[in-house]
């Protein structure tokens, strides 16, 4: 009986290590989409929806770094195109057509504003790299 116990014991263990080991995430492509808006200026600047490669998520799903992206918009703006006082947000996923959803949502959104109107930035002026490690 005494056997029976410590082998229940030691199987209850093995369980509930294994359950909880890290699960090891793997490298995906990443959708990416930027938007910037200033309340000063009517115009409202976005990007193209790009792909980032190999992007590994946290394991609560976020983008690792994701506030390096918003400032790559922001430096892009303010000293390629010198236009300061924007802010800048950052959108992704790993599946295309749910973001190309929430993009239309968003633009759509920007456009019932009579007084904004949406500028384009094309991939051949701007992408977004992925940060050092």
């Amino acid at each position: 009986m005494k056997h029976l116990r410590v082998l229940c014991g030691l199987a209850l263990m093995l369980v509930l290590c294994s359950a909880f080991t890290p699960q090891k995430r793997e490298a995906k492509p990443v959708y990416v989409f930027g938007v910037a808006a200033s309340f000063r200026d009517t115009v409202v600047y976005c990007t193209e929806i790009q792909q980032l490669d190999s992007v590994v998520l946290t394991r609560e799903g976020f983008m690792p770094k994701r506030e390096d992206y918003s400032y790559q918009l922001k430096n892009y703006l303010e000293y390629e195109m010198k236009k300061p006082g924007y802010v800048c947000m950052f959108y992704f996923s790993e599946n295309r057509a749910k973001l190309e959803k929430r993009v239309t949502k968003l633009l759509n959104r920007y456009q019932e504003n009579e007084g904004k109107a949406i500028e384009r930035l094309d991939s051949l002026d701007f992408t977004f790299t992925k940060p050092a490690e």
